[in-house]
């Protein structure tokens, strides 16, 4: 395998499964900090600020900080703030999603005359949110989605995700949204900026391949599949365009890195 000078990883079915372990994890992040390896943990997820995901990886054994983290409501907040500063914003979504908006001076409205309507996943939902976030992309709003995961695993199994919110308004207003987390390029371009490396010196490793493994193709840099997730290794490399790489587990791949050195 390639020596890379940095990462980016998945979180959930690469890092933990749930509330599980999963092995190998931890020890890849304690090689990557030992070598002084910069990674950043890339997530759809859009509810949680960074110290939640930092939170969340102590309670597998793996230490994390907050600047090592780009969630989709970072990369919505800062694409918004690219394209109109000081934008106002309708949102559907949670704390994670508000407090992104807010650091990036955008100014969020309980009100349809907005420049931007913003949806991520919100446990919440109800029929009033949607109609106003409608309303607001038939005035004119540009509508965002922070992604277009269809589904997200809970203990009960597979409940809607915030793709499956997303397309209610899609439908209803008739107007397509901008998509910002994986495998769109949005959030993969603002990760490759934060890591401050060159695109043939970085690579994506996750389970699935739809999210993260496209993400890594569209924006045009090397994938590692982890099989410790969705994917199986055989779907993985039957993929028009199969990721660069595909491994067990991220022993593997720490120990590949470890024999790369001797």
């Amino acid at each position: 395998m390639k020596h890379y000078k940095g990462y980016l990883i998945d979180l959930d079915g690469t890092m933990y499964k749930g509330s599980e372990e999963i092995p190998g994890a931890r020890e890849f992040i304690e090689y990557l900090n030992t070598h002084h390896i910069p990674h950043l943990y890339v997530t759809n997820n859009s509810t949680k600020a960074p110290e939640d995901v930092v939170k969340k990886l102590a309670t597998v054994g793996i230490e994390a900080t907050p600047d090592e983290v780009i969630t989709s409501a970072m990369a919505t907040a800062d694409y918004i703030s690219q394209q109109q500063p000081n934008a106002t914003v309708y949102m559907i979504g949670d704390d994670g999603l508000k407090t992104a908006l807010a650091s990036q001076d955008l100014k969020i409205l309980d009100d349809i005359n907005v420049d931007y309507v913003v949806v991520g996943l919100d446990e919440n939902i109800n029929y009033e949110k949607l109609s106003k976030a409608t309303l607001a992309v038939q005035q004119g709003a540009t509508f965002i989605s922070t992604n277009q995961d269809p589904s997200i695993p809970k203990e009960q199994g597979f409940l809607p995700g915030n793709g499956s919110l997303t397309s209610v308004i899609t439908v209803s207003s008739k107007h397509n949204p901008i998509f910002i987390g994986k495998p769109e390029t949005p959030i993969m371009e603002q990760a490759l900026e934060a890591i401050q490396l060159d695109k043939s010196e970085v690579a994506m490793i996750g389970d699935l391949y739809d999210t993260d493994i496209m993400a890594g193709i569209n924006v045009g840099i090397d994938t590692i599949h982890v099989q410790t997730g969705v994917t199986s290794e055989a779907e993985a490399m039957s993929k028009a365009t199969p990721p660069t790489y595909s491994f067990k587990d991220l022993n593997d791949v720490r120990q590949q890195l470890e024999r790369n050195e001797g």
